[in-house]
C-alpha cells in the first residue's frame, strides 16, 4: 500500500516558498517534489483558498507565501488539503454481521480516532516558522561541516534560490 505523502509534501513546497527571494513557478516546485505541475497546482488550491499561499500567472508570476510562517500549523495545512486520513488502518468487514467482527471494527475504530486526535494536537503546536527554524539550524551546521547549497539531494535546476 502507496504511503500518502502530501502533506510532507506540500510542507516541503511551502518551506521551499518561505526561502525563495521570490514567487516561485509550479514547475519549479514541481521539480522539487518530483511531480507534475498539475499535480502541485491540485495541492495549492485548498491552501490558496486557506490564505496561506497566492499566486500570479505571467512573467515573473508564481507562487508567494501570503501569511505569516508563525500563524500557519502543519494542522492547519492538513486541513487545507482537505484532512485526508492519517491513520490508514483497514478493518477486514466493513459492514460486519459476525459479533466477532464487531468487536474488532469498534476496538480498532476507537484506536484509529485516539491516534488521529493525537497526531492533530501535535500538528497544531507546530508552525511553519519551527520548521523554517529548524532548517535554518540545519543548514548552518552542513554548511560548517563544508557542504554547500540548502538542498543537497535535489538537483540544482529545481531551485531558483540560495541562501
Amino acid at each position: 500500500m502507496k504511503r500518502n505523502s502530501q502533506l510532507s509534501d506540500i510542507l516541503h513546497v511551502l518551506l521551499h516558498l518561505a526561502e525563495g527571494d521570490g514567487p516561485a513557478t509550479s514547475e519549479n516546485l514541481a521539480a522539487a517534489m518530483n511531480t507534475n505541475p498539475v499535480v502541485l497546482r491540485r495541492l495549492m488550491t485548498g491552501l490558496r483558498k486557506a490564505g496561506f499561499v497566492a499566486s500570479a500567472k505571467g512573467h515573473g508570476g508564481g507562487w508567494v507565501i501570503s501569511c505569516p510562517l508563525d500563524r500557519i500549523t502543519l494542522r492547519d495545512v492538513h486541513e487545507a488539503l482537505g484532512a485526508p486520513a492519517l491513520v490508514s488502518l483497514g478493518f477486514r468487514e466493513d459492514r460486519p454481521e459476525c459479533l466477532v467482527a464487531l468487536a474488532v471494527n469498534e476496538s480498532l475504530g476507537l484506536a484509529v480516532q485516539e491516534a488521529e486526535a493525537t497526531l492533530l494536537k501535535q500538528l497544531g503546536a507546530v508552525t511553519l516558522a519551527t520548521l523554517s527554524a529548524d532548517f535554518h539550524r540545519r543548514l548552518a551546521r552542513h554548511r560548517e561541516a563544508g557542504g554547500r547549497g540548502h538542498h543537497p539531494h535535489h538537483p540544482p535546476e529545481a531551485h531558483s534560490h540560495e541562501r
